[in-house]
């Protein structure tokens, strides 16, 4: 154990251990993805049965999508069996494993499509029914079980996803969307009929669509009885809406609002197969956020009765990956002292158990603890933040503006080893929600709505100002990090010449103009609502890229890139930093020849974490 006087080592924060992810509950047995970064983030699958884990899939095996850049739900589940995504050098493939173990994974297919994934199991039909990624349209495919053959149902949308088998097998659930728009921004729910043959009925949309004003639609799921919920932001937040089974068919289906909370209960789909909903046999398990921290309750309730919700009291402000059998409920948690885990819980006694995915080197009183943080940001709107006080040292703490990426993202106060990394060297930390985050509710992530580059930057400017105002912070070591989007924004603060001294960039939008035209299909149209509509806002594009905001005397900064990324091209960087290098300004960069967007491999992860702490101390003389 590590106290307060001893600054974290690099091997505690990035060791030999995982990252556990979308866990599912089987029967008694217990299933979750593991994610190795001394694998070079390799993804395999861990069953658990008793107190002791067991790996099911082959040590070259790597359980992953990439479907729409950013991957998620390689797994799909039977009661004895499932289906996975095995990613390798050839492309993704279906393979189908029996989770009895008696029989070793079966190859089903391995199509031309670009990718493939979020996919639901049809035992009754024995198909596999999930998104098949092609270079210009997503299609919903059914594959058989037992051939391997794979039949398209429909691909009318640009975009489709989590597909829901009903409970009787007699139809089908899922989420569609189009160019320019997000899922998270606007999209649809449609329905159709099963035939024995496997094809789809005459599709009917049940919520969203083109008409009216725009409608997120989030995690839809079936009832046992088989009625339906979904989360919708049609109330400024998003809540659970209910579709009782006697209105499925009717012309304009009538949806009740379970619970009407100033709180979402679902965050923006980046990756497929999120879940912070699920189904028991007293009613629904949800995890709802509120303000930026995430709590988790239990909404009792039986057809057609009234819904009473009760709050569950547990130490975790950060649940992702909820899943319910019988009485029991999984999810990854993690709280402000708890690192990231499998939560189990008894929903009837409220017992649970928590087992960190690794270990936590800190005793609980050297721990930095988040604080809430409003201040006032563009254009005088209050505006959220993450506080981490330094544990120790004199005088006032260097001060660490952290902008999360997304943009559509969140910053959250679980414990995380990398910001004690900072906080024991004697930083202040600040974690911005600036306008667009998720987490306030459909007003707040609209705040970025044509304003990519002005409201995020102002935002992270006026945090770090009123910090330094405060006198909380010293105004002469004042830095700045950020990676993807979070990138592109803290580019912005340092080409603004105001407060921050110093910047890290992890693969950043360094030029919206070449995003507009190279990024990846799913963003495609993602920058037209951030900044406006492509080519007439073309100077608007050209005013907020940092490669063009340059300028003599700019703060310095650090690079890291991937070579293999395929959402902000190397391209990006190599522009920016010989845009920079031009002015005078200081720069060096890093690149990684294996790795795509996020960083994977532990090494890689080490390396930029101490490259980054050293340029900063370099640069600020601390």
């Amino acid at each position: 154990m590590f106290n307060s006087h001893q600054p974290l080592p690099i091997s505690a924060v990035i060791g030999d251990f995982p990252t556990w992810k979308e866990p599912w509950l089987v029967g008694e047995r217990l299933f979750w993805l593991e994610q190795r970064p001394w694998e070079q983030g390799r993804t395999t699958l861990m069953s658990q049965v008793g107190d002791q884990p067991r790996e099911l899939t082959p040590g070259h095996w790597n359980l992953r999508t990439c479907l729409h850049g950013f991957g998620g739900a390689p797994m799909a589940w039977g009661q004895q069996q499932a289906v996975l995504v095995n990613h390798t050098k050839a492309g993704p493939g279906l393979w189908l494993l029996d989770l009895g173990g008696t029989t070793p994974p079966r190859q089903l297919c391995q199509p031309p499509a670009v990718a493939m994934g979020d996919g639901c199991l049809h035992e009754g039909g024995q198909c596999w029914i999930g998104i098949w990624e092609e270079e210009n349209q997503d299609v919903l495919t059914r594959v058989c079980l037992k051939t391997g053959s794979s039949q398209p149902l429909r691909a009318e949308a640009d975009f489709c996803g989590s597909p829901s088998v009903s409970p009787d097998g007699c139809h089908l659930l899922w989420l569609e969307w189009n160019l320019p728009a997000m899922p998270w921004q606007s999209s649809s729910l449609w329905l159709a009929q099963l035939a024995e043959d496997g094809t789809l009925g005459e599709p009917r949309c049940l919520a969203g669509g083109d008409g009216g004003s725009p409608e997120a639609i989030l995690q839809p799921q079936w009832l046992g009885h088989g009625g339906v919920i979904m989360a919708s932001d049609r109330n400024g937040y998003w809540n659970l809406q209910y579709l009782a089974p006697e209105h499925l068919h009717n012309p304009q289906p009538q949806w009740t609002t379970l619970l009407s909370l100033e709180a979402d209960f679902g965050l923006p789909p980046w990756v497929a197969g999120m879940s912070t909903t699920a189904v028991w046999e007293k009613g629904l398990v949800a995890a709802h956020c509120k303000e930026g921290g995430w709590s988790l309750g239990c909404l009792h309730w039986q057809p057609p009765g009234v819904p009473r919700w009760h709050s569950l009291h547990l130490p975790f402000t950060e649940i992702s990956g909820l899943r319910c059998h019988g009485q029991k409920a999984v999810a990854i948690a993690a709280g402000p002292c708890q690192p990231s885990g499998l939560l189990e819980l008894d929903l009837v006694s409220g017992h649970w158990r928590h087992t960190p995915a690794g270990p936590n080197p800190l005793e609980p009183p050297s721990i930095t603890r988040a604080e809430a943080f409003w201040f006032e940001g563009y254009g005088g709107r209050p505006t959220h933040g993450w506080l981490y006080k330094p544990v120790s040292g004199p005088g006032a703490p260097p001060l660490l503006v952290r902008c999360h990426s997304g943009p559509t993202a969140m910053a959250s106060p679980c414990f995380s080893l990398e910001t004690q990394f900072w906080t024991s060297r004697g930083w202040a930390v600040l974690d911005v929600n600036y306008g667009g985050s998720s987490g306030f509710g459909r007003s707040y992530r609209q705040r970025l709505d044509g304003a990519w580059g002005v409201v995020d930057v102002e935002d992270c400017t006026a945090g770090a100002a009123a910090l330094v105002a405060a006198g909380w912070v010293d105004p002469r070591r004042v830095a700045i990090s950020g990676g993807s989007a979070g990138g592109f924004t803290a580019l912005g603060c340092l080409c603004s010449g105001r407060v921050f001294q110093v910047g890290a960039c992890r693969y950043g939008v360094t030029d919206l103009t070449a995003m507009a035209k190279e990024t990846h299909r799913f963003e495609r149209g993602y920058v037209e609502s951030l900044v406006g509509p492509w080519p007439a806002a073309a100077q608007d594009y050209r005013d907020r890229s940092p490669v063009h905001q340059t300028g003599p005397g700019q703060a310095p900064v650090v690079f890291f890139q991937g070579m293999k990324d395929k959402v902000v091209p190397p391209g990006q960087t190599e522009r920016m930093v010989g845009a920079l290098r031009q002015q005078g300004v200081t720069v060096e960069v890093n690149y990684y020849p294996e790795e795509g967007h996020g960083f994977r491999h532990g090494e890689v992860q080490q390396d930029v974490l101490l490259r980054t702490e050293d340029f900063f101390r370099r640069h600020l003389q601390i």
